[in-house]
């Protein structure tokens, strides 16, 4: 199945950031980040893995407290319970891919946990 961009609906979750749920199956879903610079996603976890890849900008993740600075065409895969954040140093655009099985056991498709 196949869905255009046309008809997917953006969320702001945060000043400077908008998600888009570009595509989402019963145990998959791909988002689609847009950052602008200086937006910061908080701190937060993941009840699975999830991997991301940078189509445009740079940014600054936190994994686990450990800074990696990453730009177009860096990927990353995060495993479930690591706490994170993101800083964006330029305005980006990341896809995420998440397994979305444990999050419906939370009660929803998608849940961050916050970290703190």
């Amino acid at each position: 199945m196949y869905y255009s961009h046309h008809e997917i609906a953006n969320n702001q979750t945060e000043e400077g950031i908008k998600i888009r749920v570009t595509r989402q199956e019963e145990s998959m879903q791909m988002t689609e980040l847009e950052l602008r610079k200086g937006a910061k996603l908080p701190e937060h976890m993941h009840l699975s893995e999830h991997s991301g890849y940078i189509l445009q900008g740079k940014i600054r993740m936190y994994i686990d407290g450990v800074l990696k600075e990453l730009v177009q065409g860096d990927s990353w895969c995060i495993g479930k319970n690591i706490c994170h954040h993101t800083i964006a140093m330029e305005d980006s655009v990341v896809i995420e891919v998440f397994e979305i099985e444990q999050e419906k056991i939370a009660g929803d498709k998608f849940v961050l946990q916050s970290a703190l």
